[in-house]
C-alpha cells in the first residue's frame, strides 16, 4: 500500500492575520503553557532560542507514564513519525529527538528507543522548531527528549493478553522487559519485546457471474497468526571533551501463519468444493547503527554508520477438493528474499553566515535477492513445476548523495533552513531480463519557521524529493489467493516529485493544542501497475501523479472550561490524488490512496483516586485497487470503537481492561474481474462479508 505523507501545503496569506487575531480574543490565563517552564536544554545553541513548549513529567502523571514513549504520545497536538519508507539517513523525516540528537536507525527508530528510555531518566520533553535545528527532513514540531542519568538501574515491564469472542485463540504472548542504566558519562538500555497478533474473521462470499447473476455462495473462516520477537538496545557515552558516541543494535524474527478454508455451494444447493489457503513466513533481520561526533577544526564532525539485512523464506499453497470426486486443483508457491542495506553517512557542522552550515556526504549498498519456484496440480492432481520468467534475480543499487544545508535565524521569531544538493544512483538487475542504469537527481528544499505569537507557529517548506524503489517490484511474482500474477519490470525508475507543505500550530494553553497541516505533492514517474511490452503486468512507472491533502491534530483539555480530568484528542486526515489510469486514460485515484482517516479518543481521570476510563475509535476509507484487469477495494464497514478502564497503582502497576468492537465492525472486499477491462467485459465478481467480533484484551504494566 502506497503511504503518503501528511504534510503540509504551500501558502496561505491570510491565514496569520485571522489566527493572530483569534488569539488576541481568548483570555490571558487560557494562553499560559500546559506545563511549567524550564530552561531549554543545552544540546544545541539552536533548540535552546527556538523552543515552542516545555513539558515537565509531572504533566504526564496522570497517564501513570512507564516510558519516555508513554510520554511522547501523549504531547497535545504531536504526532511520533517514524520515517518509515525514508531513502538512506539524510531524507529520514523522523520529528524526534534524544537529547539534541537523531536517532541512528529505521527500524530500530524512534519508537524502539523511546520505550527502552524509563521514566525516571527524562528530564523534560521540548516542541522545538524543525527549521533551525540544520538536520534536513525537519520542518514544523519537533519533539526533543532531553534525559538525564539516573546513576542507577531501572527496568520496565508489560503484559498484554488478548482473548476474541470466536474463532481466533487467544493472545498470550505479548510483552516486553527492559533496562536501563546509566555511569557518569554512559547510558545504556536493552528491550526484550514480542509483538504478537492472533486474529481472524468468517463469514459469507457471495460469487456473480459476467452478467451480476448470483451463481455460488462460500463460507469462509480464516486465521492469521504472528509473533515479532525483538532483542533491542542502546549505548552512548559523552566524553569530557564533548566528543559523543552512539550504539544501537536490535534483532528481530518474524513468524507468520495463515490458514483459510471456503466452502462452496450454489444457491439452494449443497457443497460442491472444499479450498484451503496456507501461507508461512520465517523472517530474520538485524540492524545496527553507530554514530560518532567530536571536533573538527572549527567545526563538528559525526560520522555515521548503519547495516541492516533480512532472510525472509516463505510458501503459500492453495488445495481445492471437489465433492464430485474429480482431481485436485491448485497451487503452490515458495520465495526466498535476502535483503540488506549498508549506509555510511559524514556530517560536518560549522558556523557561516551568520547560522550553522552542515555539509553531508552520503554512500549506500542496497540490495534484493529472491528465489522462487511455483507449481500447479496437473490434470491428475499432481503438483509438477511451472516456469516463471523473472522469478529468480538479484537487484543491487549504489548510491553516493551529497548536500549542503544552512540554517539561520532571519529574526529572533523567523528562521530560515536552505539545502541544496543532489544523488547517483546505480540499479543493476541479474538474470537474462537484466539490465544496469544509472540516475542523477538533483534534491533540496528551503523551509521557513515563523513564531508569528507567543503560542502560534507557521512553517512552510518547498522540497525536490527522489523516492525509494521497493525493490520487490522488479521481480515477478505471485498472489496464489486471488490468482494475480505480476511479471518482471526492469525499467523501473525512482519517483521524483516537488513537496509543497505547510504547518500551523496553535497552542491554547488550558484548553489543549491545535496543529493543522496540509500538502501538494506533484510526482513525476509515480509507480502504479502499467502493461508490459510482451504482455502481462506488473508495477511500473506512469508520467506524473499529484497527492494533495490536509490533516488536523487536536487536543482539548477540560482544565480550562472549569473541570478538571478529561481530554479528547481528535486526529483527522483528508487525502485526494490524480493520476492517468494507463489501459482507459481517465483520471482516477492513485491505486489504494488512503482517502480519509477519522481518530477519536477520549480519557476522563477521577480526581482524587487512581481510577481513568475512556473510549476511543477511528474510520478509514481507502480508494480502490485498479489492475489491468481487475479493480478491487478492501474497505471495512463503519469505525471500530474500544472502551477502557485503568487502575494506576494496583500493587504498584497500572492495570488496563479493554473491550473493542463495540460498533461491531466487520471485514469487507470485493472485486471485479474482467475479461477486457478496456471492453468493459467482466469475467465475474466477488463480496466479502466478515465478522471477528468484540476483543477483549488487558494491559499490565510495571516498573522496578
Amino acid at each position: 500500500m502506497r503511504s503518503v505523507r501528511l504534510l503540509p501545503r504551500p501558502f496561505c496569506r491570510t491565514a496569520p492575520a485571522i489566527l493572530a487575531a483569534i488569539l488576541g480574543a481568548i483570555p490571558a490565563a487560557a494562553q499560559e503553557a500546559p506545563a511549567p517552564e524550564t530552561p531549554a536544554a543545552q544540546q544545541g545553541e539552536n533548540i535552546a532560542a527556538t523552543t515552542r513548549s516545555t513539558f515537565a513529567p509531572d504533566y504526564f502523571a496522570r497517564f501513570a507514564p512507564r516510558s519516555a514513549f508513554d510520554m511522547a504520545r501523549n504531547v497535545p497536538g504531536f504526532a511520533i513519525s517514524n520515517g518509515d519508507g525514508a531513502r538512506g539517513l539524510g531524507q529520514a523525516d523522523t520529528n524526534v529527538l534524544i537529547n539534541g540528537r537523531r536517532i541512528s536507525g529505521k527500524a530500530n527508530g524512534p519508537t524502539e528507543a523511546l520505550r527502552r528510555i524509563p521514566v525516571e531518566d527524562v528530564v523534560r520533553l521540548e516542541l522545538v522548531d524543525g527549521a533551525s535545528l540544520g538536520i534536513g527532513g525537519l520542518t514544523g514540531q519537533v519533539l526533543n527528549v532531553v534525559t538525564s542519568a539516573s546513576g542507577r538501574v531501572t527496568g520496565q515491564f508489560r503484559y498484554q493478553p488478548e482473548f476474541r469472542s470466536y474463532g481466533t485463540p487467544a493472545r498470550l504472548l505479548q510483552g516486553s522487559i527492559a533496562l536501563a542504566g546509566s555511569g557518569a558519562k554512559t547510558e545504556w538500555n536493552i528491550a526484550l519485546r514480542n509483538e504478537s497478533n492472533r486474529r481472524g474473521n468468517e463469514g459469507p462470499e457471495d460469487v456473480f457471474d459476467s452478467t451480476g447473476t448470483l451463481v455460488a455462495l462460500r463460507d469462509e473462516i480464516a486465521n492469521f497468526n504472528n509473533d515479532r520477537p525483538t532483542l533491542s538496545g542502546s549505548f552512548t557515552r559523552t566524553a569530557g571533551n564533548g566528543n559523543i558516541l552512539n550504539l544501537n543494535g536490535q534483532v528481530q524474527g518474524y513468524i507468520y501463519r495463515e490458514r483459510e478454508l471456503s466452502l462452496q455451494r450454489p444457491p439452494g444447493g449443497s457443497l460442491t468444493r472444499t479450498r484451503s489457503l496456507r501461507r508461512t513466513e520465517d523472517e530474520f533481520n538485524y540492524e545496527l547503527g553507530a554514530d560518532y561526533e567530536f571536533a573538527a577544526g572549527p567545526g563538528r564532525l559525526k560520522l555515521i554508520g548503519y547495516h541492516r539485512y533480512e532472510d525472509s523464506p516463505s510458501t503459500s499453497t492453495v488445495l481445492t477438493r471437489f465433492a464430485s470426486g474429480a482431481p485436485d486443483q491448485g497451487s503452490a508457491f515458495a520465495q526466498d528474499a535476502d535483503e540488506g542495506e549498508t549506509i555510511l553517512r559524514s556530517e560536518y557542522s560549522i558556523k557561516a553566515g551568520g547560522g550553522n552550515l552542515v555539509a553531508a556526504l552520503e554512500g549506500a549498498r542496497n540490495f534484493l535477492e529472491i528465489a522462487s519456484s511455483l507449481s500447479e496440480r496437473d490434470a491428475a492432481g499432481v503438483l509438477r513445476p511451472v516456469a516463471l520468467d523473472g522469478s529468480n534475480a538479484r537487484v543491487d543499487e549504489d548510491r553516493v548523495d551529497a548536500g549542503l544545508t544552512w540554517s539561520r535565524a532571519l529574526a529572533t521569531n523567523l528562521q530560515l533552513q536552505l539545502s541544496v544538493g543532489g544523488e547517483y544512483s546505480r540499479i543493476s538487475q541479474s538474470g537474462p531480463l537484466g539490465l544496469t542504469r544509472s540516475f542523477w537527481r538533483p534534491k533540496g528544499f528551503a523551509s521557513l519557521d515563523w513564531k508569528v505569537a507567543a503560542n502560534l507557529n507557521l512553517a512552510g517548506r518547498i522540497e525536490r524529493v527522489v523516492g525509494q524503489l521497493d525493490f520487490f517490484d522488479f521481480i515477478a511474482s505471485v498472489d496464489l489467493d486471488q490468482d494475480r500474477a505480476d511479471g518482471s519490470n526492469v525499467d523501473l525508475r525512482p519517483e521524483q516529485s516537488w513537496l509543497y507543505d505547510i504547518e500551523a500550530s496553535w497552542r491554547m494553553g488550558a484548553l489543549g493544542n491545535l496543529t493543522v497541516s496540509a500538502y501538494l505533492e506533484d510526482f513525476i514517474d509515480v509507480v502504479d501497475q502499467i502493461p508490459l511490452p510482451g504482455g502481462g503486468q506488473a508495477p511500473g512507472n506512469l508520467p506524473s501523479a499529484r497527492f494533495y491533502g490536509l490533516e488536523s491534530q487536536a487536543t482539548l483539555l477540560s482544565d480550562g472550561l472549569g473541570w478538571k480530568g478529561t481530554r479528547i484528542d481528535l486526529t483527522l486526515g483528508w487525502n485526494r490524488s490524480e493520476v492517468r489510469d494507463p489501459l482507459l486514460g481517465f483520471v482516477r485515484e492513485v491505486s489504494e490512496n488512503e482517502l480519509f482517516d477519522v481518530e477519536f479518543r477520549l480519557r476522563h481521570d477521577l480526581a482524587g483516586t487512581p481510577w481513568a476510563f475512556g473510549t476511543r475509535g477511528d474510520w478509514k476509507k481507502n480508494a480502490r485497487n485498479v489492475r489491468l484487469d481487475e479493480i478491487s477495494l478492501n474497505q471495512p464497514s463503519f469505525a471500530q470503537a474500544f472502551a477502557f478502564l485503568e487502575h494506576k497503582d494496583l500493587a504498584g502497576m497500572t492495570v488496563r481492561a479493554r473491550v473493542g468492537n463495540l460498533l461491531g465492525q466487520r471485514d469487507r472486499f470485493e472485486r471485479t474481474v474482467f475479461t477486457n477491462r478496456a471492453a468493459g467485459q467482466v469475467a465475474f465478481s466477488e463480496r466479502r462479508n466478515r465478522h471477528f467480533g468484540t476483543v477483549f484484551s488487558l494491559d499490565i504494566e510495571g516498573s522496578f
